[in-house]
């Protein structure tokens, strides 16, 4: 399945691979390029907005390269869903994290050291298991890549302090893999914080511009907010999409509001129980609940595809979260 060598890749080859895994004829901008960087050993720093393609950029080398690729990612329901994808792809994967029992755990672990897999996902939090970092000084990894990269730097989205021990991890392993590091948002003093923190060695810098056609921006100033949010959403029947509230105190206020009016609407916020806010969450993605009213606690890792509308409510604190929070919409390349 993967071969040993690291660099020299033909272009015919990766897009053989590319077709074959995901059914894609095409890269996007900058996914060839940062393939190629990583097949070739070398560290590098992804900045690619929502929905434009960053998992592929670490999944591909994954399969065509000898041993496990490890993947840090943040999110457990991301976690699930990608590599629930990637078995349907044929691409040997597994993810460890806390929704696991400690011997399911166990047995990840024990898989992947008698060479089960290709690519495994970990919590951040994972790298401090005695049991896990046994495992990783005796396996062969070509790759490990960061997703959701911000995460180390005070100045990203959620500070997560387990973010701040990966080069720490890295140094203990027998031989360094490449360092891959993938955000959607980044500012210059987000990006040399990346840089820094993850001791990224000469990195291969890519920015894959912001743009997405699908996407249209339109900012109003209504009298009344609530009742102009009425009005667009019944210009959009049927349609799923989420609306972004600065406070708990008006997420709960505009989902009460909107569910007394008869719309198909949920909420979320970070004062909920982990029960709800796990029922709510999957309400909204499986069309049970059409709205997902929420904090920027919401979104992180959400991959529905069929989010026509972000409204915010109120406007977040910067430019990149309004971008990083529009971008949850259209993954599926429609208007």
């Amino acid at each position: 399945m993967g071969h040993g060598r690291t660099g020299g890749w033909g272009d015919a080859e990766l897009y053989g691979a590319l077709a074959r895994i995901f059914g894609y004829t095409a890269f996007r901008p900058h996914q060839l390029e940062i393939v190629k960087g990583i097949l070739g050993g070398h560290d590098s720093l992804s900045i690619m907005p929502t929905g434009g393609g960053k998992s592929l950029c670490f999944q591909l080398p994954s399969y065509l390269m000898d041993g496990v690729c490890v993947v840090i990612s943040p999110l457990i329901s991301l976690m699930k869903d990608q590599v629930m994808a990637l078995k349907a792809s044929g691409v040997a994967a597994a993810y460890i994290n806390s929704s696991l029992t400690p011997g399911q755990q166990a047995e990840a672990i024990r898989r992947a050291a008698a060479g089960a897999y290709r690519i495994i996902y970990v919590a951040p939090e994972r790298l401090d298991m005695p049991s896990f970092l046994a495992f990783a000084q005796n396996a062969r990894i070509p790759l490990l890549a960061v997703d959701e990269a911000h995460c180390v730097s005070q100045w990203g989205q959620d500070f997560r302090p387990s973010y701040l021990r990966i080069a720490d991890f890295v140094r203990r392993l027998p031989r360094r893999p490449a360092v891959g590091a993938f955000t959607a948002t980044a500012t210059r003093r987000v990006r040399d914080d990346i840089v820094k923190m993850l001791d990224l060695e000469e990195p291969l810098c890519l920015t894959t511009g912001y743009n997405r056609p699908n996407l249209h921006f339109a900012s109003v100033k209504p009298t009344n907010k609530f009742t102009m949010l009425c009005s667009f959403l019944d210009t959009m029947p049927g349609e799923c999409g989420i609306v972004y509230c600065n406070t708990r105190r008006t997420v709960e206020d505009v989902a009460g509001k909107l569910a007394v009016n008869g719309y198909s609407a949920t909420r979320y916020h970070a004062g909920l129980s982990d029960a709800e806010r796990h029922a709510n969450q999957d309400d909204f993605q499986y069309d049970r609940a059409r709205i997902m009213v929420a904090t920027n606690a919401f979104g992180m890792g959400i991959d529905k595809s069929n989010v026509r509308f972000v409204v915010h409510y109120n406007m977040p604190r910067d430019l990149e979260s309004y971008y990083q929070e529009a971008g949850r919409a259209g993954r599926d390349g429609e208007p």
